[in-house]
């Protein structure tokens, strides 16, 4: 759905935790597409392209932030779908 704001997943190249945390992110996205309830758009930053945010998150990512919520180290589907529901609103059913 178009109404739900951006999410950022800030990520670099070869971390293992980073892709666990974008597989786990489009599961949940899907799941939350079928049922009904809003998406938001994903785009990745990847922290080696800019100073700041490699400062920021070197050793913190994968970081998640959206809607003005930042989410460091998110390893688990837990934590993601609780940001997603805190945000955007609960899934269908839980």
């Amino acid at each position: 759905m178009t109404d739900a704001p951006p999410l950022f997943l800030y990520m670099k190249p070869g971390c293992h935790l980073c892709e666990e945390a974008r597989a786990m992110l489009d599961a949940i996205l899907r799941a939350r597409a079928a049922a009904g309830q809003p998406v938001p758009s994903v785009e990745e930053r990847d922290i080696t392209t800019n100073d700041a945010w490699q400062r920021a998150w070197f050793d913190r990512i994968p970081v998640v932030e959206l809607g003005g919520r930042i989410e460091p180290e998110v390893v688990s589907a837990a934590r993601l779908r609780r940001l997603l529901a805190d945000v955007l609103g609960p899934a269908a059913g839980g």
